[in-house]
């Protein structure tokens, strides 16, 4: 149990060494998974040919489905992107750009949190896996430079500390329940604000943003959160000592570099985060809020969204996400949270067998642009998602999955049988779909 717990509780040794005999064996499947799951879902070539964007519904013939599918957006919690826009203090946002930017956030000094949350790639890295240390350049390029995998896709930061979003990471493993935040650090939080609590955590992840050594092992890795701490108090005087961010991280504290704090350069960060990746208006909050049009593949795709295709069971709420977990049979792509090709999702933080395999719903806003999907970004496309949710045999080719592969692809299975999933959709209708998720773009 490596990502996400090595600092503040020792790894499995075991597991470690087990992901390292087969690391090869892992970029050769994320190289392959991305080839064999890109024409998942045009088979019929659908394309443009059949419905372009620009084919404006005629209001005359659509104008009761058009104020039928308003109506379902707003009762399933839909707001205005204002109404999801926290305050942002500029001065510690314009220090937290800087950090974010900064190599010195990671202990050995090689990664940033911009390496692997990129603008061309929707503030995700477009990689199926993360690459972390030891990582350089972005998309394949980082792939193949030897840095360490990651077990998990990364998260697009979109939203991340808006209002009422309180539940982080695939397995939720920070999250709030009333005034009580649920972490790993237990009872000794670094703050009240889960989102704050989850800026703690990467910069003290074996592998992600710390390297795996035995110095490391030796120094920092405890059995409770000294180690993490330890870590973060040396990044902190790194911080303050940095002549470009030392003084206006100090500044924006009213305080002086040798009080600057871990707390301070985290709520900067999250001041940052809040304010560049702030939900923004979009064609779906145009139609919505101020009759704006349609295209009418996008308006057969909301309507089934609402609909047939259960879609809003799960993705309502003002992000589009219940914040709850599921189970969905999506391919598994690399060595897994679990290793040896697993990932039991949600059951590594409460170990309640009823979790196995279920992770957080995904927000939906900028969807298309923060492809591949999955906790371990085994689809390639949007179009590959929605498949994996009723049909996900399609995209697995069974002939090459090991005993121990289809023994986990059976679990995953039937876990995801008591989940309430779409009926069974035609590649046009996933097409409309993913036409209507396009208008949550900005």
């Amino acid at each position: 149990m490596r990502h996400g717990q090595a600092i503040l509780k020792k790894s499995s040794k075991y597991t470690r060494f087990a992901i390292r005999d087969i690391a090869s064996l892992c970029l050769a499947a994320v190289v392959f998974g991305i080839a064999a799951c890109s024409n998942a879902g045009k088979d019929d070539e659908l394309g443009n040919e059949i419905v372009q964007r620009s084919d404006l519904a005629d209001p005359n013939v659509d104008g009761l489905r058009i104020e039928a599918l308003r109506q379902a957006v707003l009762s399933n919690g839909f707001v205005a992107a204002t109404e999801l826009a926290p305050p942002a203090d500029q001065a510690r946002s314009a220090v937290g750009r800087l950090i974010f930017e900064s190599k010195l956030m990671s202990l050995n000094g090689d990664i940033s949190c911009r390496d692997c949350h990129l603008d061309e790639f929707g503030s995700a890295d477009g990689l199926p896996n993360a690459v972390g240390v030891g990582g350089e350049g972005a998309g394949l390029d980082r792939l193949r430079s030897g840095g360490q995998i990651l077990p998990r896709n990364v998260l697009p930061l979109w939203g991340r500390g808006g209002p009422g979003f309180n539940v982080f990471f695939w397995d939720g493993k920070v999250e709030s329940r009333g005034e009580v935040v649920i972490s790993q650090y237990g009872e000794q939080a670094p703050s009240q604000d889960p989102f704050i609590v989850a800026i703690h955590l990467p910069s003290v992840e074996l592998d992600e943003m710390v390297a795996d050594s035995a110095e490391v092992y030796e120094t920092y890795v405890q059995e409770d959160v000294s180690g993490a701490s330890a870590i973060q108090q040396e990044l902190a005087q790194r911080f303050a000592r940095d002549e470009a961010i030392g003084p206006l991280l100090a500044a924006a504290f009213s305080t002086d570099a040798a009080n600057v704090s871990f707390a301070n350069v985290a709520d900067a960060l999250g001041s940052f985060i809040r304010d560049e990746f702030r939900i923004r208006p979009t064609s779906l909050e145009q139609f919505v809020l101020n009759e704006g049009v349609i295209s009418r593949s996008a308006l057969n795709g909301g309507i089934l969204f609402y609909g047939r295709g259960r879609c809003a069971i799960c993705h309502s709420g003002p992000y589009f996400s219940d914040f709850d977990f599921h189970a969905v049979a999506f391919p598994q792509m690399g060595f897994g949270r679990n290793g040896f090709g697993i990932d039991e999702g949600r059951f590594n933080v409460t170990h309640d067998p009823q979790d196995r395999f279920r992770f957080r719903t995904p927000p939906l806003y900028n969807v298309s642009k923060t492809a591949p999907y999955s906790h371990s970004g085994s689809v390639q496309t949007l179009e590959a998602a929605i498949i994996s949710h009723f049909d996900p045999l399609r995209l697995i080719q069974l002939d090459n999955l090991d005993r121990t592969a289809r023994v986990d692809l059976y679990r995953r299975l039937g876990h995801s049988a008591g989940e309430t999933l779409p009926a069974e959709l035609t590649d046009q209708e996933v097409h409309d779909l993913t036409e209507f998720l396009r208008m949550l773009d900005f």
